[in-house]
């Protein structure tokens, strides 16, 4: 209801700007009090390590540390968990001390491609050291990655470092039984044949911040694949046809923050209902969100552009895609949804253009999940 999203500004303006005892205080003194009522999100990745987190950017201190009364603004729009996305081995170890300092945070383990030079210096003992990070962990380290491919930061490492890197990767899936947490950026052509040909070696995955096209959904939904939506995927008129073709038992919902934020040129930018107090870095209040920062909090003006672009209600979407992840990265949790029978490899339907925006259709599934 409009009346709901409008009390959550409220909420995080009154209760979290004018009292910091609110970053000190349990969780369940700070969240909202209609909290039960509203909807659950599970943001699959967002780049807590990042220093921006701490006021910190490109090495000058700008403001206060607010990682606190970050987390807290997620906790208040109806975040359960946030997954801590990992591109190297230190930064796995960073998100790991994170996680334990926080019970609601998990991570992952793998080497992202613009960061496999560190990986191919490091040889079989780096791979070793993230095998035995993930397993020593577990229950805390929930995927395999950030790993793939990426043609479009080929200046940060080559396309054959890339390649052979992104393959030996597939190891760690094995060592761990644990999913995929996927980065494929204009590579489709070259991601999804090695994909197909390890299939063997993993049980699952999510390709994260997806921004490809239909034939991508139908080859990635039939590998048994979800995909992971944030600003990033729905910044074209194209990408919001593009995003009505994924089956709602495959969409994740994501962040990717402080990157991928929704602005005002983005066509999606028209469904956004919650807007939450905003200030540009030099005018910070603490409490409020940083213009230009995108943080977990900003998961339900993923899920509203989303969710209006497919013709869908926001709570209905939110709701799929909360048991999507719950079934993928924490099957063992008494909240998570029986696993279904596997996708067929079938061209998707796409949803009826014809409906408008806003109006509430039913969600299209693939066949079943994995």
């Amino acid at each position: 209801p409009t009346l709901a999203r409008r009390g959550i500004t409220r909420v995080l303006s009154r209760a979290l700007r004018s009292s910091t005892s609110c970053a000190l205080a349990p969780l369940s003194l700070c969240a909202p009090t209609h909290q039960t009522s509203m909807a659950k999100y599970i943001d699959i990745g967002a780049n807590l390590t990042d220093p921006v987190f701490r006021g910190l950017y490109r090495g000058s201190q700008k403001h206060a540390d607010d990682f606190p009364l970050m987390l807290e603004r997620a906790w208040a729009v109806g975040m359960d968990r946030i997954l801590v996305t990992a591109g190297t081995l230190s930064e796995a170890r960073r998100a790991l001390t994170l996680c334990r300092e926080h019970p609601r945070l998990f991570t992952t383990v793998g080497v992202h491609p613009t960061r496999c030079d560190e990986l191919e210096a490091g040889g079989e003992p780096y791979l070793k050291s993230l095998l035995e990070l993930a397993r020593e962990n577990r229950g805390r380290v929930v995927a395999v990655g950030e790993l793939g491919l990426d043609w479009d930061r080929l200046n940060f490492c080559a396309r054959d470092v890339q390649l052979r890197n992104f393959e030996r990767q597939f190891v760690l899936a094995e060592g761990t039984g644990l999913p995929l947490f996927l980065h494929m950026r204009s590579c489709s052509e070259d991601f999804i044949p090695i994909l197909e040909r390890n299939r063997h070696r993993f049980t699952g995955g999510v390709v994260h911040s997806f921004d490809g096209t239909v034939e991508d959904v139908t080859k990635l939904v039939a590998l048994g694949l979800y995909i992971g939506i944030n600003g990033c995927s729905l910044r074209t008129e194209e990408s919001l046809q593009v995003v009505k073709s994924i089956p709602a038992d495959r969409i994740m919902l994501e962040t990717d923050a402080p990157w991928c934020d929704i602005r005002a040129t983005h066509p999606g930018h028209r469904f956004i209902e919650t807007q939450l107090p905003t200030r540009k870095v030099e005018k910070f209040v603490r409490g409020e969100c940083v213009k230009g920062r995108n943080e977990p909090a900003h998961i339900v003006q993923v899920c509203e552009v989303l969710a209006r672009a497919r013709g869908e209600t926001p709570a209905a979407l939110a709701a799929y895609a909360y048991q999507n992840t719950m079934r993928l990265f924490f099957p063992t949790d008494p909240a998570s949804p029986a696993p279904a029978a596997a996708p067929l490899a079938a061209a998707l339907a796409a949803v009826d253009l014809s409906a408008p925006a806003a109006a509430a259709v039913p969600p299209k599934t693939s066949a079943g999940s994995s």
